[in-house]
Parts: structure tokens; sequence; C-alpha cells
């Protein structure tokens, strides 16, 4: 499941780490971030942060932290122009929603090989170089 390039980790993933709740899920979650070197975008951490806020009430000063910890630890790739028609030629092409075609053209943006979501179609590969992967399947 883990690989030593990079990959993409979506926030779904993300969220299993940090709130409580399927303790199975958290530690593959967990192990997954800390065994790879994830790569996120700025949408990853909007979410993320928006997750936080309402479902574990998380105060704005450790929202700030998380965000200056991302930045720090892990490449973040922004949305732009580019990226954004990106996002649109792969709603075209795969019939994403329009929120995980912003995910997947950051993942393709980032080059890496793999994007570890739960909500996207487990093993479809993306214009031959990039794998979704659900890393709870078995």
């Amino acid at each position: 499941m883990l690989e030593n390039d990079s990959c993409f980790v979506d926030s779904n993933i993300w969220l299993y780490a940090f709130i409580e709740g399927d303790p199975e899920k958290k530690d593959i979650a967990q192990s997954l971030i800390k065994n790879a070197k994830p790569v996120i975008s700025s949408q990853v951490i909007n979410e993320i942060c928006v997750n936080l806020i309402r479902q574990a009430k998380l105060p704005e000063a450790q929202i700030s932290e998380l965000i200056e910890t991302f930045y720090q630890k892990y490449d973040v790739v922004e949305l732009h122009k580019d990226l954004l028609l990106v996002a649109s030629q792969l709603r075209q092409d795969y019939a994403f929603s329009y929120w995980d075609s912003l995910i997947v053209a950051a993942a393709f943006a980032s080059g890496a090989k793999i994007l570890y979501s739960e909500d996207m179609q487990h093993g479809l590969i993306i214009h031959e170089n990039l794998e979704i992967r659900n890393p709870f399947k078995a």
C-alpha cells in the first residue's frame, strides 16, 4: 500500500487520521500519512479545516497551527488557472464531480503516481499516469 515516491492524499484520509471514529480506518490513515510522502492541495487543507471546525470543534488557534504545519511539512499544490482548466478537461474525460476533478488535477500536477481517496473509483488510472487507490480496500 505504501510507496517510496510522493502520493497525493485526499481530505477524507486526513480526516480519518485526525477525528475519532472507525479505529481501523484511523490506524490505516495515520500509517499512510506517516510512512508515505504526502502531497496535498490548498483545497484539501480547506476541506480538512472546515471539517475539524465543524466536527471536532477545534479552536481557531489549532486550525492556524495546523495550516502552518501543512505548509512546513508537505508540498502543497495551489489552485490556479491552468489547474482549473485541467480539472475542467478531467470532468469531460472522466465525469468527475467539480470538487473531485480539482483533487485529481492537483494530484496530477504534483507528479504523484498515486492518489489516495475513499470517495473515488478505486483502481482508476488517469491519463496512464495517476492511479486512484482507496487505502481501506483489502
